[in-house]
C-alpha cells in the first residue's frame, strides 16, 4: 500500500475507483499498462490508484 493510498478513507478509494472506471469506460486513455485482453476498467482504476496516478483529487471540507 503506498502513501497515496493511506490519505483516502474506504468511501473515497470507492468514489475515486469507481468516477475513473466510468471515465475510462467512456474513452479516456489508461495511465498504467494495460492487457487489453483480460483487464476490466475496475482494475485498471484500482492499478492507477494504488500507483497514485488517478487524475482525480479529493475537496475535503
Amino acid at each position: 500500500m503506498t502513501d497515496v493510498m493511506k490519505d483516502y478513507n474506504k468511501f473515497e478509494k470507492a468514489r475515486l475507483i469507481g468516477a475513473r472506471a466510468l471515465q475510462l469506460a467512456m474513452g479516456a486513455p489508461a495511465l498504467v499498462k494495460v492487457n487489453k485482453k483480460e483487464d476490466r476498467y475496475i482494475e485498471i482504476a484500482k492499478r492507477e490508484l494504488e500507483k497514485g496516478v488517478i487524475p482525480i483529487t479529493v475537496k475535503r471540507s
